[in-house]
């Protein structure tokens, strides 16, 4: 695969009947759910879930996001969704970058890009990064 950064976290999709809109492809909103789940498997591989977000009171959230369509998906095609944290500040902000790349031809068919910032569960408000975060995130930061 012809991946834009080395060694990603990937996720294997599968397009289904209800992921096509009216014009006959994969509806641009599911690359989004898809971006979505990658991330967490990728977090909870790494050693973060939800619940520890929640024993912590801390996560991160979508501060700015970025999606490029560069090919239509339809059903029943394999994809291949590949992500890598790029930065990490320490302070407060994460990276992440998205590549979703055809299966059978290995042409790129969305590039993404979020940039995340820490949140105090219990308030929403902006909050430093725990040490835990900053471990597992940060020890995960690629040079890109």
């Amino acid at each position: 695969m012809n991946w834009d950064l080395p060694s990603p976290y990937t996720y294997d999709i599968e397009v289904q009947a209800s992921d096509i809109d009216g014009m006959g492809h994969a509806n641009n909103a599911c690359y989004v759910l898809w971006c979505e789940a990658c991330a967490w498997k990728h977090s909870e591989e790494l050693g973060l879930s939800v619940s520890d977000y929640q024993a912590l009171d801390r996560g991160v959230a979508i501060h700015k996001a970025s999606y490029e369509y560069f090919l239509p998906s339809f059903e029943g095609e394999r994809l291949i969704a590949g992500t890598w944290l790029t930065a990490c500040d320490n302070k407060l902000r994460l990276e992440r970058r998205f590549q979703v790349l055809n299966s059978e031809t290995g042409d790129t068919v969305l590039r993404g890009h979020w940039q995340l910032i820490c949140v105090a569960l219990s308030s929403g408000k902006a909050c430093r990064l725990p040490q835990e975060f900053i471990q597992v995130y940060g020890g995960a930061v690629i040079d890109n």
